[in-house]
């Protein structure tokens, strides 16, 4: 059948886990959370699939279940959940884990580099799976897949519609970043699947890359094994039927607390305390309607809750108008309002228990994109009423078991409610139908077979040929960088290339010869559009990357993708105006280029001078500026943040990508190589070294080479058996 595919999928928050799915415990646990996980599950079943990796954030924190902790957590033979940890391991909520994305990048490179298997495919989900996949779909040139279950735009029509201000949407919901990574998103993703035809059309077109990707509609399913008909027992084992009748009997009691008829046909919601959900509209529609209350009782469970005083401020106050119009509408006796349920067994026992007394589902939603309960509902035997929206006008269209009606209308949603209470017939239709045809549209094992005819169909029997094709055998960066465990990392001027002019030819053929097991790397003041002109002037190959700019900007060389991870990690504390002010009237240094664009270094001509480096020292720790001094050939001073350097990015490096200190040559000539050379490496010198280098002759772990320019590169290399360890490693 060819290679078969490993699939990365990506959900960032963290709170997911194989079962017992935390269901509404905040904003970040909705139907999304179930989407992946069953969506894995079944596509962990077909042959066409060699491994299926979901990725979340590792989260060890005692307000939440210590199964977040668990880095890697087995759910079957081919299905893990793989944690990585990123911006501590506190829980915050999605929209506060934008500046720690890169580094969640960085560390699924280096799990990926570790597990010596690069994914075929990777799919994000929400706008931050989204953000994570792309990079890594860029790093590796692999299909990038996206989902985007709920996007910005809507969310911020919604919210300047209740009244909110912009600057507070942004300040709270991060609004603006989240905005440009979809755009950046449509802009490069090869397929986006869909619940509905609506998405496509309400959601992604209000963007201006609304046009650029290619969109799938692929309806979600659910477990027809966990969600059956009312009147059915499907459950074998005795100690699974046990726990069946005991969660039976939990909401039973349950909602037999609220109730002073519980035998009443039951109006049932469920569903996440956001105004989007429109609780209060379902509550009005049945508070104004005596008749309504008279004929049947009223539940809705909105979530998980302990105290209303500690959710957030969106949910406490969609809590709180709950109570108020519970108490406005005197339905004491009739409105249940459940603190908890158990997704996992519960809550399919509450659709059988809502239909076993003839009952009604609804979703009130103002917007609703798809919808999972009303199929969850429909599945179990349950009649629905949902919004005039998305996913819902599927739904209906499709299995024909309900009725569509305007969420703010509340004597529509009345009116609906009742028709299909009294009439016993309309009721038993709608049952059927909703039985029958969800197990005709919807279900999982749809969904994954068509999934799977999109990745054969569009990245053919053997997905590593994905953008390969055409391209001479050659590999993208990050697939190279994934297999090799050996670097060169080398300054330019005076080191690779010298003043003499002369190409450096033999040393060329040494790296050309040994690509396939060794990378290639420069490390330069130059920019890196500078530095990859000047080396293929000299008839160098191109290197794998550039640490260009003094260490500040990193780069890999195929189709010059930018490092954004690096340039995270460097951003902290880094103000480059204080620098310029903290210098500003030091009369023996002079700014190099007043007008120079580069964004993490602040570069000046320094006049020779005993004390003037420890000056320089005192006026930038008297304004408390983070930085590094990068002081070379007697004249040169780079000030660039602390974090950043030639020798900092290599160990970056390094780390990233899984190869160890000890198998990287470094090499150098000059005071701006020094921290490279330093350390674990094998660090070589060549011959024509500038006099700031000669503190390095004590270091034992330093080669200094009598030959100059690269021949004191290829003389380094004979010292440390450089290439016979590369052979030894293949």
């Amino acid at each position: 059948m060819g290679k078969k595919f490993y699939i990365q999928m990506f959900s960032i928050h963290g709170l997911i886990r194989q079962d017992r799915l935390e269901m509404g415990r905040d904003a970040d646990t909705g139907g999304q959370i179930k989407y992946v996980i069953e969506l894995c599950k079944e596509l962990s079943l077909k042959d066409e699939v060699e491994r299926v990796d979901l990725f979340t954030r590792l989260i060890s924190d005692k307000t939440v279940s210590q199964d977040y902790s668990i880095p890697v957590e087995i759910v079957n033979d081919k299905f893990r959940i793989i944690r990585i940890q990123c911006g501590g391991r506190k829980y915050i909520r999605k929209e506060l884990l934008w500046p720690f994305l890169d580094e969640y990048v960085d560390k699924t490179v280096k799990f990926i580099k570790k597990e010596n298997l690069v994914p075929d495919i990777v799919h994000g989900h929400y706008a931050d799976g989204g953000y994570i996949a792309r990079e890594l779909a860029s790093f590796f040139e692999i299909p990038f897949l996206f989902t985007g279950h709920s996007l910005g735009r809507n969310k911020l029509e919604k919210l300047l519609g209740d009244g909110m201000s912009e600057n507070d949407i942004n300040k709270k919901f991060k609004m603006d970043t989240r905005l440009k990574s979809e755009e950046e998103i449509l802009s490069s993703a090869d397929l986006i699947i869909t619940s509905t035809q609506q998405e496509i059309d309400k959601q992604y077109g209000l963007y201006e890359n609304r046009k650029t990707p290619v969109y799938k509609v692929i309806p979600p399913g659910i477990d027809t094994r966990k969600f059956y008909p009312y009147y059915h027992n499907m459950i074998a084992e005795i100690e699974k039927k046990e726990k069946q009748i005991y969660a039976h009997a939990s909401v039973l009691q349950e909602l037999d607390r609220f109730f002073l008829k519980p035998d009443k046909p039951l109006v049932l919601t469920l569903c996440r305390p956001e105004k989007r959900k429109n609780i209060s509209g379902l509550i009005k529609a049945y508070g104004k309607s005596l008749e309504l209350q008279a004929m049947a009782n009223l539940a809705i469970f909105a979530g998980l809750r302990k105290n209303i005083t500690e959710k957030e401020e969106n949910e406490r106050d969609v809590l709180t108008e709950m109570l108020l119009l519970m108490d406005r509408f005197d339905l004491y006796g009739k409105m249940a309002i459940p603190k908890k349920h158990d997704f996992e067994l519960e809550v399919p026992e509450l659709y059988r228990i809502a239909a076993e007394k003839k009952g009604v589902f609804v979703n009130a939603a103002l917007t609703e994109p798809f919808g999972l309960t009303l199929l969850e509902a429909a599945s179990c035997g349950l009649p629905i009423v949902a919004t005039d929206d998305g996913g819902p006008r599927d739904i209906i269209s499709n299995c024909r078991n309900g009725i569509i009606v305007d969420p703010e209308n509340s004597d529509e949603i009345a009116g609906a409610l009742k028709k299909i209470i009294i009439d016993g017939s309309l009721w038993e239709k709608y049952s059927k139908n909703g039985i029958e045809n969800t197990r005709k549209y919807y279900t999982w094992k749809a969904h994954a077979e068509e999934y799977i005819k999109l990745l054969k169909r569009n990245y053919g029997i053997d997905p590593a040929d994905y953008l390969d094709k055409g391209r001479e055998g050659t590999k993208s960066t990050g697939k190279r960088l994934s297999s090799i465990k050996h670097l060169i990392v080398s300054d330019i001027d005076g080191t690779l290339i010298g003043s003499d002019g002369k190409n450096p030819d033999k040393l060329s053929g040494i790296i050309s010869r040994n690509r396939n097991n060794l990378g290639f790397a420069v490390a330069t003041g130059r920019k890196a559009d500078s530095a990859l002109s000047y080396l293929k002037s000299h008839g160098l190959p191109s290197p794998d990357i550039i640490i260009a700019s003094v260490g500040t900007e990193i780069y890999y060389t195929d189709r010059m993708k930018y490092d954004r991870g690096w340039h995270t990690h460097i951003s902290h504390n880094w103000n480059p105006d204080l620098v310029r002010e903290s210098l500003a009237d030091i009369p023996f240094i002079e700014l190099q280029n007043a007008n120079d664009d580069s964004l993490f270094k602040v570069s000046y001509f320094l006049d020779p001078g005993r004390d003037h480096i420890n000056i320089i020292h005192e006026h930038l720790n008297r304004k408390k500026c983070r930085y590094t001094i990068i002081y070379s050939a007697e004249k040169y001073l780079d000030v660039i943040p602390y974090r950043a350097s030639k020798g900092k990015a290599l160990r970056y490096l390094s780390y990233k990508w899984g190869i160890p200190l000890d198998n990287i040559l470094t090499c150098g000539d000059s005071g701006n190589d020094e921290d490279m050379l330093r350390g674990d490496t094998c660090a070589v010198i060549v011959g024509n070294y500038s006099s700031e280098l000669e503190a390095l002759k004590d270091s034992r772990k330093i080669y200094f080479a009598k030959k100059m320019y690269s021949e004191g590169i290829i003389e380094g290399m004979d010292h440390y058996n450089f290439l016979d360890k590369i052979k030894e490693n293949r």
